[in-house]
């Protein structure tokens, strides 16, 4: 069914979907919270935040096998509908979309998915998420990817609760000082 201002209803107030083809919604819950790191120009320079939001039925793990051998972000799928995991919407480029799915390893460990998101507000976006395809329980993020997570659950003003939980999960400290170097400057930059 459609509202008057074309979004699609589906049990919620209104399901928003993308303003034109030429854009795409993304639901980020890991590292590309942080604005900077995803605006990067291997990433999704034209991406915009259009607010913030959670996924129900999904717990937040750091169990998806990188290629850095650590672990990163996954959405895993409960059956609990008290579940949430909390991230940003998005609205980025079409012509962004390969060098994103190049940069989160899609086919490699994450495969994309179409999700509901509810904003603070009750309405409902379509967007993509990229889920794991790969896990390890054993994987623990390094310390570096931990900040940047909670850097843009911070930026973006994710609920304290949250942001306080992410900060109580365990990381390591990355063997490799170039790539944990270039990383946390990305903490630092304005």
């Amino acid at each position: 069914m459609l509202c008057p201002d074309g979004c699609l209803v589906f049990g919620f107030d209104k399901l928003i979907m993308p303003r034109a083809s030429s854009h795409f919604v993304y639901f980020a819950y890991g590292s590309n919270m942080l604005t900077r790191r995803l605006t990067a120009t291997d990433r999704a320079p034209s991406a915009v935040p259009i607010g913030t939001g959670y996924v129900s039925n999904r717990r937040l793990t750091f169990d998806k096998v990188s290629r850095d051998g650590s672990g990163k972000c996954d959405i895993e799928i409960t059956i609990s509908s008290t579940d949430r995991v909390y991230g940003i919407l998005f609205e980025i480029s079409s012509t962004e979309k390969s060098s994103l799915d190049s940069a989160e390893g899609l086919g490699e460990g994450y495969r994309k998915e179409q999700i509901q998101v509810v904003t603070p507000n009750g309405e409902a976006y379509e967007a993509i998420a990229y889920v794991a395809t790969k896990k390890d329980p054993a994987l623990r993020p390094y310390d570096w990817y931990k900040a940047l997570v909670i850097a843009g659950a911070t930026e973006h003003k994710l609920p304290h609760e949250y942001v306080e939980w992410l900060r109580t999960l365990d990381s390591v400290v990355d063997p490799n000082a170039n790539r944990r170097s270039v990383n946390e400057s990305l903490l630092c930059a304005r």
